[in-house]
């Protein structure tokens, strides 16, 4: 079973935010796969379904981000899910929109949600999809640049990356990690 965690502030508010790339995902995934994210528990809203005939549950942790690994630890325990079958998605501002990265393990970059991740799992050594939001020029505004609300014109640059998240997942799941990297990094 793999649990999949896309980083996220709790909506609608944060809706249409660079920072909740990781919850758009989910959401992408929740509608292609008709897997409801509506359950509540671990701090989280999550969904258990099927994508490429492995089980998996959906997670988008309510804790605001800074402790998003309180909602990751409760619930990789409580389904004792391995590590390496943790996927991690959250967003990127050292990465240009449209773009992703996958990695097998890595610190957290200065995000502060893999921070908590990190912290309460106790290691790196889990997968994660980076997804890119572009870079913020003017590090003095940079939490009005993550949390605020983007107007369409400006989001739908997001939705190429999005998508290749979605992609990403279904690759890792039907091809394992190595190749997703070698075929979308």
């Amino acid at each position: 079973m793999y649990l999949i965690v896309g980083l996220g502030n709790p909506e609608p508010e944060y809706c249409f935010t660079r920072h909740n790339m990781g919850f758009d995902v989910i959401n992408k995934l929740s509608e292609k796969y008709d897997i409801n994210v509506n359950k509540s528990g671990f701090k989280a809203l999550y969904g258990n379904g099927v994508i490429n005939n492995e089980k998996v549950i959906l997670c988008k942790p309510q804790t605001y981000m800074n402790l998003s690994g309180d909602s990751v630890i409760e619930i990789s325990k409580f389904y004792k899910i391995s590590l390496q079958d943790i996927i991690i998605i959250y967003d990127d501002i050292d990465i240009e929109s449209g773009i992703i990265k996958i990695r097998k393990k890595g610190g957290p970059g200065g995000h502060n949600g893999m921070k908590s991740i990190i912290s309460r799992l106790g290691t790196e050594e889990f997968p994660r999809i980076r997804i890119g939001t572009g870079f913020c020029n003017d590090k003095s505004h940079l939490v009005d640049y993550v949390i605020g609300k983007l107007p369409n014109d400006k989001y739908i640059n997001l939705i190429p990356g999005i998508n290749l998240g979605v992609e990403a997942i279904e690759e890792i799941m039907a091809n394992g990690i190595d190749n997703a990297m070698n075929k979308l990094n």
